[in-house]
């Protein structure tokens, strides 16, 4: 039997990937960058140790492949070595492609992201979505972009290929770096909210990653090499999904609005702060700037073209504080 080459593996998408892929019947191979984490991995996935800004470690762990997902990723805010963000949202996927076209592997799904596809202000986009003049806020979007750029390109060129963009992905899991809205709730429910940031009326697309992990595996099935997905869910506002928290646990949602400038005036100080001290700030200018902005799209052409299904909110929301309030990881 062939296997399913996957990188990202320990992260919050990578590790429900795998299990979705091991409870699929696939034989799961996970490119592991630390150790200590492959403990983590689903019973069923071999682990093998590597790193994507290492092409070398990747042709040795994609032997035996026939596909892969290339879902790893540099998710953060700030890193005290930017040049971090291109080696391994740019580089990281040109080696893994590359030494897919090496082995001759027959599918390639590249998990990019919604902030790939930029800003949608005023509108629900879909894949074909192009924002002329686009200014970037931080160094993920832009090297996420750039990553997107370098793919269709790819694709273009007969590349085995096919692109997928999450919106922003909650639900069950591990609260890493990665899973923003499981530790945002977490927050709510502890009352560590200070309030809203700006008037909370801008739309995010959010995916249940059960549904983003289905997508996944219906990709890796039926798309056609070139075809390009997002697999999103429901446009919500901020002050929504904090209203819905509220219904669901009991604890009131933050009233106050923070301004978008005072905002910017702490994430400013702590990204400087940052620079001082090497640790990670919780908030950024840059990020602030992110929330000024709506990110809203459609999922209609994986709903057509692939079945995806998409849970409402209000019910992923349901399961997410079910399982925090269950001592869940």
């Amino acid at each position: 039997m062939k296997n399913v080459f996957l990188t990202g593996g320990t992260g919050y998408l990578g590790a429900s990937l795998a299990a979705g892929l091991v409870a699929a019947g696939e034989e799961v191979v996970a490119l592991v960058r630390d150790p200590e984490r492959a403990s983590h991995l689903p019973k069923g996935v071999r682990a093998v140790p590597g790193d994507v800004t290492d092409i070398e470690s990747v042709r040795r762990g994609m032997r035996g492949c026939d596909r892969a997902i290339h879902a790893a990723a540099h998710v953060r805010s700030w890193d005290r070595d930017p040049a971090r963000f291109e080696a391994v949202n740019v580089g990281g996927f040109l080696h893994v492609l590359r030494a897919a076209e090496e082995a001759g592997l027959s599918r390639v799904l590249y998990t990019s992201s919604f902030i790939a596809l930029g800003p949608t202000d005023g509108r629900v986009a879909d894949e074909d979505w192009s924002l002329p003049r686009r200014e970037f806020h931080n160094l993920y979007e832009r090297t996420k972009a750039l990553a997107d750029e370098v793919a269709r390109r790819e694709a273009q060129r007969g590349a085995p290929l096919v692109l997928l963009y999450p919106g922003v992905i909650y639900g069950p899991g591990p609260l890493t770096p990665g899973n923003l809205v499981g530790r945002t709730i977490r927050d709510f429910v502890a009352g560590r909210i200070p309030g809203i940031l700006g008037p909370g009326d801008r739309r995010f697309c959010y995916a249940f990653v059960p549904d983003v992990v289905q997508g996944h595996l219906q990709a890796l099935r039926t798309a056609r090499n070139g075809e390009r997905f997002i697999l999103g869910g429901e446009n919500w506002t901020l002050r929504e999904v904090f209203r819905e928290l509220e219904r669901i646990t009991g604890v009131s949602a933050p009233r106050r609005e923070i301004p978008y400038f005072v905002a910017k005036a702490a994430g400013r100080f702590q990204r400087w702060r940052a620079a001082l001290t090497g640790a990670e700030p919780e908030i950024t200018d840059e990020v602030v700037e992110i929330y000024r902005h709506e990110w809203a799209y459609s999922s209609r052409r994986a709903e057509e073209r692939l079945g995806y299904r998409i849970t409402p909110l209000r019910t992923g929301l349901e399961a997410t504080v079910r399982q925090l309030g269950e001592g869940g990881p």
